[in-house]
């Protein structure tokens, strides 16, 4: 049964101990590729480059280029409601809430895959 991580930290390291850490990465960057809004984490990349990285392309599409973020939030396929759940009036306290479900859903992706 799958059960997320309770938080970035802990589903990054998660992965890792399932040695699905670079299936995670790859999977970042082939749905930000359909959404047109490149990722490009390099397959070294460390579990806070990830974070970090994907909090600061949360924020900038929140603050500058909206429509695509929606995009991206349904390409990925985030549930609607965990977003409407969530407090916006903090960008970068939401930016990090919603670079953390993207990475929930990912990781959920990843994970069936694997286990199926």
């Amino acid at each position: 049964m799958f059960v997320a991580p309770a938080n970035t930290d802990l589903l990054l390291s998660e992965a890792q101990k399932q040695q699905l850490y670079l299936k995670l990465v790859e999977q970042l960057n082939k749905d930000f590729a359909l959404a047109n809004e490149p990722l490009d984490f390099p397959e070294g990349s460390t579990p806070i480059e990830i974070k970090i990285g994907l909090h600061e392309k949360i924020y900038f599409l929140i603050q500058h280029k909206f429509a695509e973020y929606l995009n991206l939030l349904y390409i990925i396929d985030v549930p609607e409601k965990e977003i409407k759940s969530l407090n916006g009036s903090d960008i970068a306290e939401l930016s990090e809430q919603v670079a953390f479900l993207i990475l929930k859903r990912e990781w959920q992706k990843v994970w069936f895959r694997n286990r199926y």
